[in-house]
């Protein structure tokens, strides 16, 4: 006795070999509320600092907590998102300043660099040890292309070095955290002084040696002071 199978009864609603509707994922929807999340946690944090609440930023960008949580799994991911956001922007202004003539790049994308660490400041300090290491050295390289374009046109004196514009750009970091609350712009007044002095700077011969490139990478990476604790222990 030969079988024959019996053909499958369709489910209720559905035709004979018609496959179940795709739901489309609502991308818009998705890329509009990532971009509502992001440019409300630049706002609160650069008002609060990184101790405001996702409950916090939610309400600015007019979501629910579940949607930011949904985007980033925890505050730090959320704050390393906007950090890397400023260091693009920076980069590109670096990009952009090398087309400047007579190597005033250098002075300029220091201005802005400055006005982004003044708007920025509540999370600006995170910008040392983000974790796209990658991208913080293509803004270095930046950076030393500006310097060196400063200097071929006697706009920075010849012994100033890569470590010694980071240093600069430390120094300005730390006038704002400090002063920022009270006068927003008191760094840019040091910022004439400093570059008044790299003009003319001339650097002892017993000087200590710039920061390195090596240096830097372990500064940003952390390393430099987890090597600090380890000798003191």
């Amino acid at each position: 006795m030969t079988g024959h199978a019996h053909p499958k009864t369709p489910g209720p609603g559905r035709a004979p070999d018609q496959a179940p509707p795709a739901v489309k994922p609502l991308r818009r929807d998705a890329v509009r509320n990532h971009q509502l999340v992001v440019e409300a946690a630049r706002e609160v944090l650069s008002e609060f600092g990184t101790d405001a609440s996702m409950e916090l930023i939610a309400s600015r960008a007019g979501v629910g907590v579940g949607t930011v949580y949904r985007r980033f799994p925890n505050k730090e991911a959320l704050v390393d998102e906007i950090a890397g956001l400023m260091l693009r922007e920076l980069t590109e202004v670096a990009r952009r300043s090398l087309a400047l003539p007579d190597g005033t790049g250098l002075e300029r994308f220091l201005r802005v660099l400055g006005n982004s660490l003044a708007e920025h400041r509540g999370y600006a300090d995170k910008l040392v040890g983000h974790s796209k290491a990658s991208c913080v050295e293509v803004l270095r390289d930046r950076i030393a292309e500006l310097l060196l374009q400063a200097q071929e046109s006697a706009r920075i004196a010849p012994g100033v070095e890569l470590g010694d514009i980071m240093a600069l750009i430390w120094g300005l970091r730390g006038i704002v955290e400090t002063s920022g609350a009270v006068v927003p712009d008191a760094w840019r007044r040091q910022l004439d002084i400093q570059l008044a002095g790299l003009r003319a700077a001339t650097v002892p011969a017993d000087s200590p040696p710039a920061v390195t490139r090596a240096q830097l990478r372990q500064i940003g990476t952390g390393a430099a002071g987890t090597a600090g604790t380890a000798a003191e222990s």
